[in-house]
């Protein structure tokens, strides 16, 4: 119809809608579908319609060949999704409904009758009464407050740095986000809250708990790798859209290198000590990336007695940049 409407004008259509294929995927299932989030892979690569389907819980997917049930699957054998493959929708002798885990789904040939498939988290395909239909709305705020987040001494991107990680990373439905050396994610996490997919990658292992418990308070969807970087970033099979990192001691200009490398448009790396920024700059550099970088100071109010009201400062804080993809 838009095709049609571009041609020839919206005003000289005459429309006569039936059921979508994606309504009637979710009334077979009896689910409502004014919360699902609906994302073509037709006609493209599904890496998009991926990172939607890790990062919402209720999904609709129109697929076509090359990103069909079975691409699906194999995707998301990790994510813990249901899926339902509708097929033939509306015709009563072949219509098909199943509900398959993403494994059965990647395991299989599906052929050409598939009409939609969907992407369920079954903990939370209900879903809660909606004001507004579609994905959710975005969150009016970001940078939340260290004490939204579960950490340890202290360690922990300040909201400070991580306004302005979150402004050169840009996050958006669709993409996928990496947070190298996450700590307690709480980069992750507030991607996650923006739309996007996230995979946070932290070595020690009461540092996984936290991650998956600051995931699990905010209600999003952060994969979470145990391991050290950089070696374990090679398993995993997607690459970025934009990778933030915050840790790595002496390893961090191969961790740099190896994220530089893969990701898609950006990397933002933080660091609290000097002597570690030329050797990022330089991993930045050397990888075809033109690099920017500022050093974040700042001071917060704090109460002194007598009710009066100081200045607090903080750590300071490099964050470099780049933005291009070499």
């Amino acid at each position: 119809m838009r095709a049609l409407a571009e041609r020839f004008g919206p005003e000289r259509l005459d429309v006569r809608a039936g059921v979508s294929s994606v309504a009637a995927a979710f009334a077979r299932v009896g689910l409502p579908w004014d919360d699902a989030v609906v994302v073509s892979a037709h006609g493209r690569e599904p890496r998009t319609a991926v990172n939607v389907c890790r990062a919402h819980p209720k999904v609709a997917v129109l697929t076509g060949p090359g990103a069909g049930p079975a691409e699906l699957g194999a995707a998301l054998r990790d994510s813990g999704r249901l899926l339902v493959v509708a097929s033939a929708l509306g015709d009563p002798e072949r219509e098909r409904v199943e509900r398959v885990t993403p494994a059965e789904a990647a395991a299989r040939d599906w052929g050409a009758a598939v009409s939609v498939v969907l992407s369920l988290d079954p903990g939370r395909a209900l879903g809660a009464v909606r004001t507004v239909a579609g994905p959710a709305v975005r969150p009016a705020g970001w940078a939340l407050d260290e004490a939204d987040f579960a950490h340890r001494d202290s360690m922990i991107t300040k909201f400070e740095v991580r306004a302005l990680a979150l402004a050169r990373l840009g996050p958006r439905l669709g993409d996928l986000v990496w947070d190298v050396g996450a700590g307690s994610g709480s980069v992750a996490v507030e991607c996650a809250r923006l739309g996007a997919a996230a995979v946070a990658v932290e070595k020690a292992a009461d540092g996984v708990e936290r991650i998956r418990a600051n995931a699990a308070a905010h209600g999003v969807d952060v994969r979470v790798v145990h391991g050290a970087a950089p070696d374990a970033l090679a398993d995993l099979a997607d690459d970025p859209d934009a990778v933030f990192v915050g840790g790595g001691g002496r390893e961090l200009p191969a961790i740099v290198t190896a994220c530089a490398r893969r990701a898609r448009r950006t990397v933002v790396v933080a660091m609290a000590a000097l002597d570690r920024v030329p050797a990022a700059r330089e991993a930045l550099t050397s990888a075809g990336f033109s690099c920017d970088g500022v050093l974040l100071q700042s001071s917060r109010l704090a109460p002194l007695p007598g009710d009066v009201t100081r200045l607090a400062a903080t750590n300071p804080v490099f964050l470099l940049w780049v933005s291009e993809t070499p």
